[in-house]
């Protein structure tokens, strides 16, 4: 029985030695031949090869005779970290692998193309640059856009009555039903209105559903200067450090300007500036009272009182009753604080008293706009009084 074995398995060796043809491939010695199958037969068509040294038999046939033989066949070595890591020599980070050996090294003094180290600046820039700083006006100017869209009635209302510059209106045929819009429609020399049919344009136009139907772009706001209001005879100012809200900062300009107040003035940092959402808040009281900014609010309460100026600050706690107070002096400076933590030490500090409004209830304090409005009009009363 084995020795039939013996001769089926020679017999298929000499049958695959003569018909173990690749397609135009190298057999022999060399092993390099078509796709045939480890028992020595191919799948290509026959050659002249056979028996001899260059026969075509296919890569990697078990037998000597058309095979690849001993010196035809390559051992699989394990992969290494690197063909791991690139793919091998022809893998698919084998590219990568080769273009980071072909970078060019970086000339003394400088970086190459990968991450920057902790070298300092001179040396990522190169030895010949330095580095130039921005004026100091240019880091302190701040910079508005050239045109503001303002929506609401009244805010385009009295933006059209004071001293802005109205470019456009946008307004809804239902908004034109108000007279002074459409007198403003009607005359031909003043500001083009736009009718629109879909108040959603008018939405998206300024950018907020509060816009009731009608949108203006006009100039930026322009704010007045500090000197100007300490000039006025017997000033009447509100100070507001760091008012943050700008519904707060309406209803200040709002209540400030119908009193009667000279101006307001803010800080040039950390607070709301006038936006069309104060305007809108404001009810259009921001057209008809000059706002100052101030770059330091505590310095600006020190020039107050070297004019004669009195200051009072709005404190709920320690601060004197708010009726014991004699406003009827050359002038009056009254200091807001913000909503959270009320006024700064340093600001504090630069009033010449602090005044609280009672509170009787179990809410622990007042909003900051309707503190202003209680002083405001007890500061008024008080300077009508002596006033007459």
């Amino acid at each position: 029985m084995a020795d039939r074995r013996r001769q089926g398995r020679d017999a298929r060796r000499a049958s695959g030695s003569t018909e173990g043809g690749g397609a135009g491939g190298r057999g022999g010695e060399r092993g390099r031949g078509g796709s045939g199958r480890r028992d020595g037969r191919g799948d290509g068509p026959r050659s002249s090869g056979g028996f001899g040294e260059r026969g075509s038999a296919p890569r990697g046939a078990g037998s000597g005779f058309g095979g690849a033989g001993e010196r035809g066949r390559r051992e699989e070595r394990p992969p290494t970290r690197r063909s791991r890591r690139a793919g091998g020599k022809h893998g698919p980070g084998a590219r990568s692998a080769r273009a980071r050996s072909a970078r060019v090294p970086a000339t003394p003094g400088q970086r190459g193309p990968g991450r920057p180290g902790a070298r300092g600046a001179a040396q990522r820039r190169g030895p010949e640059a330095e580095v130039v700083a921005p004026p100091a006006d240019v880091r302190e100017e701040r910079v508005f856009d050239d045109s503001m869209v303002l929506y609401g009635r009244n805010a385009v209302h009295e933006a059209l009555r004071g001293p802005r510059e109205v470019q456009h209106v946008w307004a809804t045929r239902h908004a034109l039903e108000e007279p002074w819009l459409a007198e403003v429609a009607r005359d031909a020399n003043a500001v083009d209105v736009n009718v629109v049919s879909d108040g959603s344009w008018i939405e998206r136009r300024s950018g907020s559903p509060d816009h009731q139907g009608v949108c203006a772009q006009v100039a930026p706001f322009k704010y007045a200067y500090v000197d100007e209001l300490l000039a006025v005879e017997r000033p009447l100012i509100v100070a507001l450090d760091e008012i943050q809200d700008p519904q707060n900062l309406g209803a200040i300009a709002r209540t400030a300007e119908c009193a009667g107040a000279t101006g307001i003035v803010i800080p040039a940092r950390r607070t709301a500036d006038v936006t069309p959402a104060v305007c809108k808040a404001s009810a259009g009281a921001v057209e008809h009272i000059p706002i100052a900014r101030a770059r330091n609010l505590a310095d600006f309460l020190r020039d107050a009182r070297e004019t004669g100026a009195w200051c009072y600050g709005a404190e709920g706690d320690g601060g004197v009753p708010y009726t014991g107070v004699d406003y009827s002096g050359p002038g009056v400076v009254l200091v807001l604080g913000s909503e959270g933590r009320g006024l700064r030490p340093r600001v504090a500090s630069n009033c010449d008293g602090l005044i609280a409004l009672p509170l009787r209830g179990m809410i622990g304090s007042l909003n900051v706009s309707a503190a202003a409005s209680a002083l405001l009009y007890e500061i008024v009363r008080q300077r009508d009084a002596a006033a007459a």
